[in-house]
């Protein structure tokens, strides 16, 4: 069965956005050459789930390229209907039919890269495998927060940290079964 895994980054104090969905704080740990391992985790998984908001950001940042590379299917979730684009499809069914669908079928892993409605939805009903959390170094104050309030309490095993000399830490953990 393929898993789900949770890919992101977070400032220390928990926010994966500063106020207005402003991503900028991520860029302080940017170095060139450095990608801390997301070519290598992307190239285990072939599906991507992904909320509007965060799809939007990256879109307007980085280009479609980013998540839409022709070779792995995409999923924004959303409310409002919109015609595919290539392998991105905008999805407005429900949230948990779809990823038990994804996981029953054949293929490589399953990459959630936010947002925190789709985290939360994903936590409430026990379906992210795989936590690959980035903190940043840096305390944001308020904003969007990775994890909120109203999840069940879930047991985790510890796979590996990793530092690295930017300041950013990586955490891996996978759900303890």
């Amino acid at each position: 069965m393929r898993k789900l895994s949770l890919f992101i980054a977070t400032s220390l104090d928990g926010y994966i956005a500063k106020p207005n969905d402003d991503l900028s704080f991520l860029k302080i740990v940017e170095k060139e050459g450095e990608d801390y391992g997301y070519e290598k985790f992307t190239s285990t998984i072939d599906t991507l789930i992904i909320g509007r908001k965060t799809y939007d950001y990256v879109l307007k940042e980085i280009g479609s390229s980013h998540y839409d590379n022709g070779e792995r299917d995409v999923y924004v979730i959303t409310r409002t209907e919109r015609p595919s684009v290539g392998k991105v499809k905008f999805y407005t069914g429900n949230l948990t039919e779809l990823v038990h669908k994804l996981k029953s079928e054949n293929g490589k892993n399953i990459y959630c890269d936010g947002g925190a409605e789709v985290i939360n939805e994903l936590l409430k009903n026990d379906l992210i495998d795989e936590f690959i959390i980035s903190v940043i170094p840096i305390l944001v104050g308020n904003g969007t927060r990775l994890f909120k309030n109203g999840r069940p309490e879930q047991t985790l095993e510890f796979v590996t940290a990793k530092t690295f000399d930017t300041g950013l830490t990586q955490l891996h953990y996978k759900r303890k079964k």
